[in-house]
């Protein structure tokens, strides 16, 4: 069986096409660690891990070195390996960077597993090519100066956009929601977040009165709140959407548990990669929870097509720059890439531009 003969780790900070200010704070630059894994024969796996912060990437760029370092010359078999890291981590803890290094190696081992069986990822997995319908995330954040004209703009190729809320007063968030409704027209989803920006209490005052004008409030409160989400969704007019800071699948499961979405929507950086996004999509089916995707549509798409309950892809660009091939959205919808792998190429060019 092949072997790992390399793991390097490399960071880029990209600057964003359209600079989004969330109710959680503002993000204008994208700092991406790219990590790459050797394995003997020739095939390379890779996958990208978003830092959020500047100030963050070179501790990510630490930790997967140094968790890759522990796996050299072990066979390539992506659960082995994962249940490896695991064990390893449970003394220090797989959150934070620890945490996200662990889902982007995981990331990149099946990368590297499916290449060497020449099958697209979600074949890999057992899985279809099934289609899965997306939605434009790249901006509408608080305070654009033309919440219409980009709804609009943003809806163009998507029947789904979404909205960032979290405004001083709730008068002003109902503002940015009608503004956004009246651009759209009644046929396109529209979708919000508040990104953790408000205490229970307000929360649940702000999504009663937001009623069913909007598909869904994602993470009205602090994500690791699972009470304070409960609150919130007993009180909504919609569907309450979370999980995206879930590290690994037993948060996922601490979420069903105390009831705090009716949605829920890992991140393949946090989720502990592709294995930790089985395991959630497992949980989310036994309890008929319907499941989305938080960032990373490039592979993103493949893990969908593995849940039994998919629901919604996110899309956003900001990867795209460093990329050879970035994923192609058709109204509304979008497919796994048959090439094989997850289909993540560097752009080497762009990557030497925006190298740290």
């Amino acid at each position: 069986m092949n072997e790992i003969r390399k793991v390097t780790a490399r960071g880029v900070l990209v600057p964003m096409r359209r600079p989004l200010v969330t109710g959680g704070g503002a993000v204008s630059e994208v700092p991406l660690a790219l990590i790459d894994v050797e394995v003997a024969g020739g095939v390379t796996g890779r996958a990208y891990v978003f830092a959020y912060q500047p100030f963050a990437l070179k501790a990510l760029l630490a930790a997967v070195e140094g968790l890759g370092s522990t796996l050299i010359g072990r066979p390539l078999a992506p659960r082995a390996l994962y249940d490896e890291m695991r064990a390893r981590l449970r003394f220090v803890g797989a959150t934070g960077p620890i945490g996200q290094a662990l889902s982007g190696l995981d990331m990149a081992f099946w990368d590297a597993f499916a290449k060497g069986l020449g099958l697209p990822l979600f074949a890999a997995l057992g899985a279809g090519a099934k289609r899965v319908r997306a939605y434009n995330s790249n901006g509408l954040g608080v305070g654009a100066p033309d919440l219409g004209a980009e709804a609009r703009e943003l809806a163009e190729g998507f029947g789904a956009v979404k909205l960032r809320i979290g405004y001083r007063t709730l008068e002003e968030d109902l503002a940015a929601i009608r503004t956004c409704r009246e651009a759209l027209g009644p046929d396109v989803t529209l979708m919000s977040d508040y990104n953790q920006s408000l205490l229970p209490a307000e929360a649940a005052r702000r999504a009663a009165a937001i009623g069913d004008s909007v598909y869904w409030i994602e993470e009205p409160v602090r994500a690791d709140d699972a009470a304070g989400h409960a609150q919130v969704r007993a009180s909504a007019g919609t569907l309450i959407q979370t999980g995206e800071n879930a590290f690994g699948p037993p948060d996922i499961a601490r979420l069903i548990e105390a009831g705090a979405a009716d949605l829920l929507m890992p991140d393949a950086g946090k989720i502990w990669g592709v294995s930790g996004w089985l395991e959630a999509a497992a949980l989310c089916h036994a309890a008929g929870i319907p499941m989305s995707s938080h960032l990373y549509p490039e592979i993103s798409v493949h893990l969908l097509a593995a849940a039994p309950t998919a629901d919604w892809l996110e899309v956003v660009d900001w990867a795209e720059p460093i990329l050879a091939e970035g994923l192609s959205v058709e109204a509304g919808s979008a497919a796994p890439p048959a090439r094989p792998g997850a289909g993540i190429e560097w752009n080497e060019a762009a990557v030497a531009r925006y190298a740290v």
